[in-house]
């Protein structure tokens, strides 16, 4: 199964070490000032080959081409209210870099969802990312309806988000095997996990996660 693990939330140096030795395919800093998991300072990231992702909510250009600088980023995360001219707007300044920068934008999800509200961003960003809608912003605990994704309409890679744990694995490897049955497998790009392997806010179970990740793939 060849499904790409993002691990957000992350911000404590010591923590960090030991869930970057895990080598997931993307690490999150969330750049949202209202979370907990918030991120001030300089990180380090040691472990080549990880994309390092800044998840932003309703911020200004400015500020994301500024963090996206700083903390040499890979992927911009937008979980606000983001028109599709706005990530036209990323997506041309990232063009011009020497590595351009990929774009995932989020949408909340509950017990139903009008997929036409993806069209607009097709041809824009690089992936969509499901989360539940919650009274925040990520970070919620709570899985949404799953099967809502079986009749996925586009064809713009996704990651799933959305109270994902242990417990989830099963579930996880039963959606993965729909795409695969109707050979669709390449646009349930990833999984992205948080809060279900916290410890304490930004703080990460470093064994709960080997195991989530040796469950999953095997």
């Amino acid at each position: 199964m060849d499904l790409k693990l993002k691990i957000c939330g992350m911000r404590e140096p010591d923590n960090l070490s030991r869930i970057e030795a895990l080598q997931p395919d993307y690490l999150g800093l969330i750049f949202y000032r209202d979370s907990p998991r918030y991120v001030s300072e300089e990180i380090e990231i040691l472990e080549p080959g990880i994309k390092i992702t800044g998840v932003f909510v309703n911020a200004s250009e400015e500020e994301i081409l500024e963090k996206s600088k700083n903390y040499n980023l890979a992927a911009v995360q937008l979980h606000g209210e983001e028109s599709p001219e706005f990530c036209e707007n990323l997506k041309d300044h990232f063009s011009r870099s020497e590595t351009p920068l990929e774009i995932i934008k989020v949408f909340g999800m509950k017990e139903v969802f009008n997929f036409d509200r993806l069209k607009p961003y097709e041809d824009i960003v690089d992936f969509f990312l499901f989360d539940t809608r919650g009274k925040n912003k990520g970070g919620n605990g709570i899985t949404f309806d799953w099967d809502l994704l079986k009749e996925y309409p586009s064809s713009t890679p996704f990651f799933l988000s959305g109270g994902i744990g242990l417990e989830e694995i099963a579930a996880i490897k039963l959606l993965y095997s729909n795409f695969k049955t109707e050979g669709n497998q390449d646009l349930f790009y990833g999984i992205d996990v948080n809060s279900k392997f916290e410890t304490a806010p930004a703080v990460k179970d470093a064994e709960a996660l080997k195991i989530f990740r040796e469950r999953l793939y095997n």
